[in-house]
């Protein structure tokens, strides 16, 4: 696939991710809780910050942690102080891997066991999908990024999912990772949105520290573990908005 097609395809992603959640028909559980609420950091959250900190892995960059179970996404300055904490929507897919031919699959075709959010440490970075809007990065080649709640049928529900309580109701998107407006001009776009960043989310479907003895086995070898970066610019592509 040409780099043309493939950013034709991520915002294609972004953009359908809401439509195509909603087909899947996923019912929305209830009852909301307070839309201002901030989580707690959860046990897999706090391992994840601790391991964070000893081995210095973000490098010196603002990151993120994830938790898929608690449905809470946890956003950290450079120095590993918590910024701020917030409800997320998610995959409507369990798991923790992106099916292997995703980029060339037509994301209206998905069916609701495919629409992952994967877990893994992802090298973020700042960009825009296909409408202009601004979002972050997390995994380009699959077209998962943080964006802000858009607008979506009613029928799902989105605004009262991530109110609810309940981490089964944030399951709707297409993969992608979705929070409140203010919580992403507020905390996401000044500390994630200016540049390079570290995602950290965790899985669902094997222990956190499994993950954790993965990465620290990989920078075993010193100073590796950043060489993959691509660019900082990227085409403006279809995704980053479901």
């Amino acid at each position: 696939m040409s780099k043309g097609s493939k950013a034709r395809f991520a915002a294609r992603w972004v953009a359908v991710c809401a439509l195509a959640a909603a087909s899947a028909g996923q019912a929305w559980a209830g009852p909301a809780a307070p839309a201002d609420y901030t989580p707690a950091a959860s046990a897999d959250t706090r391992l994840a910050s601790r391991w964070i900190g000893d081995s210095a892995d973000n490098a010196g960059l603002p990151y993120a942690i994830v938790d898929k179970r608690a449905a809470v996404i946890s956003v950290y300055d450079r120095s590993g102080r918590r910024i701020g904490s917030s409800r997320v929507l998610l995959g409507l897919g369990a798991g923790d891997t992106s099916i292997p031919d995703i980029a060339q699959r037509d994301v209206t075709r998905l069916k609701p066991a495919e629409r992952i959010t994967p877990a893994g440490r992802f090298v973020s970075q700042p960009g825009h999908n296909q409408h202009g809007e601004d979002i972050v990065w997390v995994d380009y080649g699959a077209a998962i990024a943080i964006h802000r709640l858009r607008p979506a049928p009613a029928r799902e529900h989105r605004p009262e999912r991530l109110a609810s309580e309940a981490p089964s109701d944030k399951r709707i998107s297409a993969g992608c990772i979705v929070v409140p407006v203010a919580f992403y001009e507020q905390v996401v776009r000044p500390t994630l949105g200016g540049g390079r960043g570290v995602v950290y989310v965790l899985p669902e479907s094997r222990p956190v520290a499994s993950m954790f003895d993965a990465l620290q086995a990989r920078n075993a070898v010193p100073a590796t573990h950043l060489v993959h970066c691509a660019p900082l610019q990227r085409p403006r592509r279809a995704g980053g908005s479901a």
